[in-house]
């Protein structure tokens, strides 16, 4: 994709959820819903039914149940968004859960955003350091295609 730093993209199943949207800057379509079943969360995050089955099997989501129906409240869909977030930002499952997990400490929603922050410029230092690698890699291939090239243009040696 084209300037993907200017459209940073989440995606799953061809469905596209953007920055914006996970943290919650471009509005709330469910401002009024305080349910949501599972394909209500999956068609609007972009996620597969077994992907949210996945999350609430770790213990990221806990949906109530109706029967068979799991109902999802307000409080699943705002974890869902971290955990979304926390995904495209490149922590993994287990981080994302201690971080949405501070909220629920003392003075929780400070603290969440204080060691947010800190672990968020952490892992910028990290994701940095993996894109100069990156691009050292990626001119040693260039040089390695070229080198490899050339070698073949050269008339064979019997």
């Amino acid at each position: 994709m084209a300037n993907q730093s200017a459209a940073a993209r989440l995606q799953d199943d061809d469905v596209e959820v953007d920055i914006d949207f996970l943290l919650g800057l471009s509005g709330d379509p469910h401002v009024e819903k305080e349910t949501f079943r599972i394909g209500d969360l999956s068609q609007e995050f972009g996620v597969t039914l077994r992907t949210l089955r996945f999350y609430e099997d770790r213990g990221l989501l806990s949906p109530a149940r109706r029967g068979t129906t799991r109902l999802y409240s307000r409080r699943d869909r705002t974890r869902l968004r971290l955990i979304l977030l926390a995904k495209m930002l490149g922590f993994s499952l287990t981080e994302a859960k201690q971080l949405i997990e501070l909220y629920h400490q003392p003075n929780g929603k400070q603290k969440q955003l204080e060691v947010s922050l800190e672990r968020f410029e952490e892992q910028r230092h990290i994701l940095l350091e993996q894109k100069r690698e990156i691009e050292e890699s990626i001119v040693a291939m260039d040089k390695t295609i070229d080198y490899v090239r050339s070698r073949l243009s050269e008339p064979v040696a019997q």
